[in-house]
């Protein structure tokens, strides 16, 4: 039976660390005693900007995004494509998008996908509002940017019959090899997307 070597409250931080994702309870360990050590540097700036984050951290009304403003910052700004709307299941995935500045119109963030395993169905997720933001007519194209994933297909499909009366372009990313892969290396699945996807050179 472990016992536990240092105070409840350095217990307690590890506990709460070895939730996070990627982080185990070794790992946590780890984080948590290079934070004591620079407990000046930073130890206490992250918990103060943990604690500005709790305080300020809000779910945008129109796209449910994560700001400290509401509506967020990307919805906000008036230099961004109206007309084009990109659906992500998570926030993550719109930060990845934006970090990778792949694109400059507005964002549609759904909350997950369709899992009838996991008993989550469309009212679980934030399907009609986006149906409502669509019927406002101001959006001309809807582009699905779903894991490809049994799931985050099965939701991509369902978006579309919703929205296939509006006479909105609905359009997905492309699957298929990526900046750098080599064929020996990916998996069967994708190479058959990319093969299935193939366009003229």
């Amino acid at each position: 039976m472990s016992m536990a070597v240092t105070g409840p409250e350095i217990e307690r931080l590890i506990a709460l660390m070895s939730k996070l994702p990627g982080l185990g309870p070794r790992s946590a360990r780890r984080a948590v005693l290079q934070l004591i050590k620079k407990k000046e540097t930073l130890l206490a700036p992250l918990a103060d900007a943990m604690a500005e984050a709790a305080a300020k951290a809000r779910i945008c009304s129109v796209c449910g995004n994560v700001d400290t403003q509401d509506p967020c910052a990307i919805c906000a700004d008036t230099t961004r494509d109206p007309q084009a709307l990109c659906v992500v299941e998570e926030v993550g995935d719109l930060w990845a998008l934006e970090r990778a500045g792949a694109h400059k119109g507005r964002y549609h963030v759904l909350g997950g996908v369709l899992s009838a395993l996991d008993g989550v169905g469309p009212d679980d997720l934030n399907i009609g509002k986006l149906v409502e933001r669509l019927g406002a007519g101001e959006i001309n194209e809807v582009i699905l940017a779903m894991n490809a994933t049994v799931d985050g297909q099965t939701t991509a499909h369902y978006i579309t019959d919703r929205v296939s009366g509006l006479g909105i372009s609905v359009t997905r990313l492309a699957h298929g090899v990526p900046v750098g892969g080599e064929l020996d290396y990916l998996d069967d699945g994708t190479l058959a997307a990319a093969m299935k996807s193939r366009r003229p050179f």
